[in-house]
């Protein structure tokens, strides 16, 4: 209390419910203002270190279905009782019992939207735009009968860090940048060749997020896109990602709060190894450069195959 007094001027202190291991569930919502509110489903933000998001997923997986309603109609509930107006993230914690605890509301665009956009089809910042400029939510045609899921997606934040070292953030210049494509996987971000990496903002240098019609088949997906990235000149944590995409207890589905603490030594170990020791025959992106180049040399030498 004295603490609170001599750093605030008030020293009333608030205690809070502490919860062991609890999954990170949110809600994306969307308001205009007129009392209107939709949920466009959740999100499961449960792999983290030191609180900070690295992979998210949606739909959550293996949440029941009456818990997720639940949380679905907290979410509203709170977004209808302030007259929200805009795009925003309710947040709870579920607990070991399928309890869930109110944590706080984002009022804004969060990074890992571009889940929610992949298995709904809403164009978020498009539709928090329109109603910024006045426009309802009938006006963009968005019910809540009419939002329904397509399949699963998966987002991995590819961050500069080092994760053998606390995640501590790299800087430098990019030396060779090369990013993935295909069916099903999208990309947000800025990465390039000759881009410094200087320290003075966040680490996060792309999302990539993978859809598909199961988790299992998204993890397939993100596996294959994570094995084709590379990126040289600074440090990253694409080969942790890939440890992660290949470890049984993720894959599994519904994870906690623990998960990155628990399972980081393994995780990390097989990160050494390019993270990749259960992928079989995957050939790593580099992997592929030189076969490609040599193939072409080859060709140039002895001309095409017979």
């Amino acid at each position: 209390v004295s603490e609170a007094k001599a750093a605030f001027g008030d020293g009333t202190v608030f205690l809070e419910k502490f919860v062991e291991k609890p999954r990170h569930v949110e809600v994306q919502v969307l308001g205009d203002g007129t009392g209107e509110v939709v949920h466009l489903f959740e999100r499961d933000c449960s792999v983290q270190r030191r609180h900070q998001k690295v992979v998210e997923i949606a739909p959550a997986i293996g949440l029941p279905d009456d818990l997720r309603a639940k949380i679905h109609a907290d979410a509203v509930k709170i977004a209808k009782a302030t007259n929200y107006r805009a795009a925003g993230t309710v947040e709870f914690l579920v607990d070991q019992e399928g309890k869930h605890y109110f944590i706080e509301v984002n009022p804004r665009i969060q990074v890992e939207h571009t889940i929610t956009e992949e298995v709904t089809g809403v164009d978020l910042v498009q539709a928090q735009i329109r109603i910024a400029a006045g426009a309802t939510l009938k006006d963009l045609g968005i019910t809540q009968d009419t939002i329904s899921l397509r399949g699963v997606a998966v987002q991995c934040r590819i961050t500069t860090e080092d994760p053998s070292d606390n995640f501590r953030p790299d800087t430098g210049m990019i030396t060779n940048y090369r990013s993935a494509a295909g069916p099903g996987i999208r990309l947000d971000g800025v990465g390039y060749t000759g881009l410094t990496i200087s320290p003075f903002y966040d680490s996060l240098l792309t999302k990539i997020t993978a859809r598909a019609d199961s988790f299992p088949a998204a993890c397939a997906r993100m596996r294959r896109a994570l094995t084709e990235f590379t990126i040289d000149g600074v440090r990253s944590n694409i080969n942790f990602l890939l440890a992660v995409m290949t470890d049984d207890v993720f894959v599994a589905g519904g994870v906690d709060t623990s998960y990155i603490e628990v399972q980081g030594p393994g995780l990390l170990e097989r990160a050494k190894t390019g993270g990749i020791a259960d992928l079989g025959t995957a050939i790593r992106a580099p992997d592929q450069v030189d076969l490609l180049a040599n193939y072409i040399a080859n060709v140039k030498v002895n001309g095409q195959p017979k």
